[in-house]
């Protein structure tokens, strides 16, 4: 590898587009985490798998705006735990991304040899959380995280730029299983969407037999395959940090580059935003109880204000007409 490039300087506006971005993303993050906690109805196994996805882009989000807010000048104390708690909540979100993809393969395309859901999910955690977390240990203790100079990140700490396996160390810590899962993910997404046509063929004169005769089994099904668009939101916001680092390794100086650097900046930072537009405000059956739940906020506000209440005779039949409301979302799910 080339000698370090020289600092890469973040202007004001630079820093403010990446902060926003993590603020987002940590928002969107939270969202799909409280419509998780809410709904029980909505906990199918790949939105489990969601659930952990999006506490892994919550850390990295709130990691990276410590980071890019302080704009760190040496390998300060902070800069080595903001270091590592990015790295291993990033690497983290690899490995849970590609689980959500393998996991859709099982249940879609090996549904015959598919292991228990509950045996599969505890092998998820412990490659999700254990190996990231073995790899950072191991970083910190060899004293390879530290100060980059925006070499090959937007104003937060990774590698130490004076260590001198910093390219082997970039690959553990991140990119290799970057560059692992740009292969992975396309092939096992094309695998799913092949396999799915082939039965939409296979079953097209039993369709209308099939929807009619399970609703609920259909509305459940579509909202799972709208997670193999998370593959291609996690390449087409990951490729810019790729094209950077290669860009290091080539010593080009285009790795400054203004826009390069802010594409950086929100690929790393906006996966959580990402899969809350996609899973939360873009399912109809999630935004129709999340505008229900603010509406129900903002109407039971004056009403607890009024200093007279309903007649007492009035009661039973209130409450039985908000019981049937309440039902009816549930009893009738959309997507």
């Amino acid at each position: 590898m080339p000698p370090p490039a020289p600092p890469t300087v973040l202007v004001p506006s630079e820093r403010v587009v990446v902060l926003l971005s993590c603020v987002l993303s940590a928002l969107g993050s939270g969202l799909l985490v409280a419509t998780h906690a809410l709904w029980p109805d909505l906990r199918s196994p790949a939105r489990r798998l969601l659930l952990f996805l999006s506490l892994a882009d919550l850390l990295s989000a709130a990691s990276y705006f410590y980071g890019v807010l302080q704009d760190f000048s040496g390998s300060s104390w902070d800069c080595v735990l903001q270091g590592a708690l990015s790295t291993f909540a990033n690497t983290s979100s690899f490995f849970w991304t590609v689980a959500i993809a393998l996991y859709l393969y099982l249940s879609i395309v090996r549904t015959a040899r598919r292991p228990r859901s509950d045996r599969l999910l505890w092998v998820f955690h412990i490659v999700s959380w254990g190996v990231p977390l073995a790899i950072t240990a191991v970083a910190v203790s060899l004293k390879k995280i530290g100060y980059d100079a925006s070499d090959v990140s937007v104003g937060w700490c990774w590698i130490n730029l004076e260590a001198e396996d910093r390219t082997l160390w970039m690959l553990l810590t991140g990119k290799l299983w970057e560059i692992l899962a740009y292969i992975t993910l396309p092939v096992i997404y094309i695998l799913i969407r092949k396999h799915i046509n082939r039965a939409h063929e296979a079953l097209s004169e039993y369709r209308p037999i099939l929807s009619s005769a399970h609703p609920q089994q259909h509305c459940t099904s579509v909202a799972d395959k709208k997670l193999v668009l998370i593959p291609l939101i996690f390449i087409c916001l990951r490729v810019w940090s790729t094209v950077r680092f290669v860009l290091t390794l080539c010593g080009s100086p285009a790795v400054r580059m203004p826009v390069l650097v802010v594409l950086h900046g929100i690929g790393n930072t906006f996966q959580g935003g990402a899969n809350c537009i996609m899973f939360v405000l873009c399912t109809r059956t999630v935004r129709t109880r999340l505008f229900s739940l603010c509406c129900c906020c903002s109407s039971s506000q004056p009403a607890a204000e009024s200093p007279v209440g309903p007649p007492e005779v009035q009661a039973p039949s209130k409450s039985g007409d908000s019981q049937i409301s309440r039902r009816t979302p549930v009893e009738l799910p959309s997507t």
